[in-house]
């Protein structure tokens, strides 16, 4: 075999070795969520609020052994939670029935002052059947689950025809099956980036 021979034989079997590696590699590289990775799996506290549907006490530990997504914001909000459960309720549609049965969307009122049970349940079931509404028995209950998650939210009066607003944080919070807080979405997370999220958490955890 001539030494010109050669030399096209090594390099075919470097350029053949690099895109095997670079295959595996690609196959094998850690998923990146779309939203905030919380290094250090922290567990969700617990709460007991009144159910949207049945006007029962519900707890978080309730829904053990699905994803939950939590979410917090109240009826009257003008932009930012409507276009946030359109988003979810999309992430739904993408994933289908069979996937999303393994999923709960939990929306905690921060306007316990105007939003009934009932009210909820109404609003929620404009975007999807299987959101759950959940309102706190009190101003003081709403703030101590609030801030175990972090939200800040507060009433303002800006002159708008449908009375004061709340402004208040946008966050979705995913919950793993066994009761640990794993990712945090901003707002504008888009339903295509959730749903692979979740369609990845569902085919791991």
């Amino acid at each position: 075999m001539s030494k010109r021979r050669k030399r096209v034989l090594v390099i075919a079997g470097v350029v053949a070795l690099v895109l095997i590696l670079g295959i595996v590699g690609w196959r094998y590289r850690p998923y990146r969520f779309h939203g905030m990775v919380m290094k250090s799996a922290e567990y969700a506290p617990n709460f007991i609020l009144t159910s949207s549907r049945t006007g029962e006490p519900v707890q978080l530990r309730d829904f053990q052994g699905k994803i939950v997504l939590l979410y917090f914001g109240y009826t009257t909000c003008p932009d930012v939670c409507p276009a946030t459960l359109a988003e979810v309720a999309r992430a739904f549609d993408i994933l289908g029935d069979k996937k999303t049965k393994n999923i709960q969307f939990l929306w905690i009122t921060v306007d316990p002052e105007r939003d009934t049970p009932e009210k909820m349940e109404d609003y929620v079931q404009h975007f999807h059947p299987d959101f759950l509404g959940l309102v706190p028995r009190s101003a003081e209950e709403t703030l101590a689950v609030a801030t175990q998650y972090g939200i800040y939210y507060e009433k303002k009066d800006y002159g708008s025809a449908t009375g004061y607003l709340m402004d208040h944080t946008a966050t979705i919070t995913m919950i793993d099956k066994d009761g640990y807080i794993r990712v945090v979405y901003p707002f504008g997370t888009t339903a295509e980036d959730l749903a692979a999220d979740l369609n990845y958490v569902l085919s791991r955890w």
